[in-house]
């Protein structure tokens, strides 16, 4: 069913080649929205996971390649749009560690650009994407938007910055942005970076799981319900300077999450902890779990998909798809 909110409303997405970023370029089509996606170029000419996108909502999409550390590559991009969902970054935390640099630059100076000509060009509402990583190691819980901000990877102070870069344009500027904190997002399509698709492919095919820390606690989310709380938050009035977690409320272990996971596939391989897989100690984020009230209460966003729910959807989809990945291999 169209939502007639975005029925021809010319939008903009960046990082759209990335996991939540091609969910939410398939749902902004299938709602009547003009997409205008923004990939960073490679010579290969890949789009990312757009290239698994059905042919019929690939051939609807605007494609733009650049990069989001070049500012007249971003304001053509965002010129003529009414919407900005700024999904662009280097999220891989083990990879801020070997080049700090290149995330720095491309989560920070990148959002400046997103803002910068945003301002420029005037834009209805820029949707900026934070992470439930720069809370850090809970100090409480749970987590509840106020929590004080902790940088302990290179990725999360580089998020940091970038929400502080939003909220300062918001105070000096009034440029119309909201800032959403998704908690660890999961689902089809994802890659063996992140955790649930790194269990499942290893356990689909291996008779043993190298993970890392077991100890750690995550909130997670399936994709469909952060989708839909990007798409509430870009059309809800008066909430301009705000900021929104997404998260379930929820918490498990990966130990228990590993075992969750097994069960449902029908195995019982033996869990090994890498040591390469594990974070430096002071940097390593040993609880995430949400408050996500002012959304459920501001956005109306409620997550409907359960973990089991969620895994299930997740595994079937893996399973299909097994030769897209490199199982056993740990990318960073």
């Amino acid at each position: 069913m169209i939502n007639s909110y975005w029925q021809g409303r010319k939008v903009l997405v960046t990082g759209a080649g990335g996991f939540i970023g091609s969910h939410l370029v398939e749902a902004l089509v299938s709602e009547g929205a003009l997409v205008r996606a923004f990939v960073r170029y490679n010579s290969r000419g890949s789009l990312g996971l757009l290239h698994q996108l059905p042919e019929y909502v690939r051939s609807q999409i605007e494609i733009i390649f650049g990069d989001l550390r070049d500012p007249s590559a971003v304001e053509g991009a965002v010129r003529g749009t009414s919407h900005v969902f700024h999904l662009g970054a280097l999220i891989a935390i083990p990879y801020s560690y070997y080049h700090p640099v290149e995330v720095v630059e491309t989560n920070m100076m990148g959002t400046l650009n997103i803002l910068q000509a945003a301002r420029s060009v005037g834009v209805e509402r820029v949707v900026h994407t934070s992470s439930s990583e720069v809370y850090g190691t809970a100090i409480h819980v749970p987590i509840e938007e106020s929590h004080p901000l902790q940088g302990q990877s290179p990725y999360s102070a580089s998020k940091i910055g970038a929400d502080k870069i939003v909220e300062s344009y918001y105070c000096a500027y009034d440029l119309p942005v909201v800032t959403l904190r998704p908690f660890n997002t999961y689902g089809p399509r994802q890659s063996t970076r992140a955790i649930i698709p790194s269990i499942i492919t290893q356990a689909l095919t291996n008779d043993v799981v190298k993970i890392g820390n077991l100890e750690t606690r995550r909130d997670l989310t399936y994709v469909s319900d952060t989708v839909q709380g990007f798409l509430s938050v870009a059309q809800v009035d008066d909430i301009e300077g705000e900021t929104f977690n997404l998260g379930t409320g929820h918490e498990i272990s990966i130990a228990n999450l590993a075992q969750e996971i097994f069960s449902l596939i029908g195995k019982s391989p033996k869990l090994d902890i890498e040591t390469a897989r594990l974070r430096p100690e002071k940097s390593e984020v040993q609880r995430l779990l949400s408050d996500n009230r002012l959304a459920r209460i501001r956005l109306g966003w409620t997550p409907r998909v359960s973990l089991r729910e969620g895994l299930l959807k997740t595994i079937d989809w893996i399973s299909s798809n097994l030769a897209l990945y490199q199982t056993g291999i740990y990318q960073i």
